[in-house]
């Protein structure tokens, strides 16, 4: 009796499990809820599906450019604005060897030019100008007052590197005016030239007239003629190589817009 109950078992549990195997294929089954999962997903941002838009730009827009970026997330929901800030001429070198990046935003024409020639982008567009301004102290300890009192050797001065476009505004502002100033430093973007003043190791620096503003009062900008000779454009452009050329092209779409204008403006660019 014992071995005829087992058998019957044996038989009957494939039979209970095959039936429930077919209840689950009725439309009460896992099929509808997948399918109203993918129904009620978040379609993806704008740009085939990319949710970075990497940006390469001057230091000296750094403060603009970040403001920008958050502008940009809140109208994008879900995209990441992505910032590489540094010297033009060090962007524009990464950029050619070969770095991912959507948009690049130089503080000159010669550098975008290093990557226009390569074929990297085309069409930039001026999108502001910047000039220099000296920068000193807040109380000005060296009582710098002119562009001439940088030439005084008790006068400790930093400047941008030649290569890079705030230094080659400095080389064509001091020419203007006929002078020869001995830099203690060469720094490599304008942010870094600031800094010095900022704490203190310099007298005075040539730097551009929207970062002396974005200091916030810790050094005072003290204007010179010889800086409308030596006027710096900025030019924007898309690159060909972009991993997310649609935001690309938003990005730079916002940089052109009023809104952006607005920021720029504000922060002491100047319009092109």
């Amino acid at each position: 009796m014992v071995l005829r109950r087992q058998s019957r078992w044996a038989v009957a549990l494939p039979l209970v499990v095959a039936l429930a195997g077919l209840s689950g294929c009725g439309s009460s089954g896992t099929a509808a809820p997948a399918a109203s999962a993918a129904a009620s997903a978040p379609s993806s941002p704008a740009g085939g599906g990319a949710t970075t838009v990497t940006v390469f730009a001057a230091a000296s827009l750094t403060g603009t450019f970040t403001e920008l970026g958050k502008s940009f997330e809140t109208a994008h929901p879900g995209t990441t604005v992505k910032f590489n800030f540094g010297s033009s001429a060090t962007l524009a070198q990464q950029i050619t060897a070969g770095a991912p990046a959507d948009v690049f935003a130089a503080a000159s024409p010669a550098t975008m030019k290093t990557v226009t020639d390569a074929g990297l982008a085309s069409a930039p567009t001026t999108f502001v100008r910047n000039k220099l301004e000296i920068a000193v102290p807040a109380d000005n300890p060296a009582k710098v007052d002119d562009l001439k009192d940088l030439t005084d050797a008790k006068v400790k001065v930093a400047l941008c590197a030649e290569q890079v476009p705030c230094g080659a505004a400095a080389v064509k502002a001091l020419d203007a005016a006929g002078l020869k100033v001995t830099p203690v430093t060469l720094e490599q973007d304008v942010k870094a030239t600031l800094t010095k003043v900022e704490l203190g190791e310099v007298d005075a620096a040539l730097v551009y007239k929207t970062d002396v503003i974005a200091s916030g009062g810790k050094v005072k900008g003290i204007a010179f003629p010889e800086a409308d000779k030596a006027i710096n454009d900025y030019p924007v452009a898309t690159l060909s190589k972009a991993p997310a050329p649609d935001l690309a092209k938003q990005f730079v779409d916002l940089v052109l817009s009023a809104e952006g204008k607005g920021v720029l403006t504000k922060a002491g660019f100047e319009a092109p």
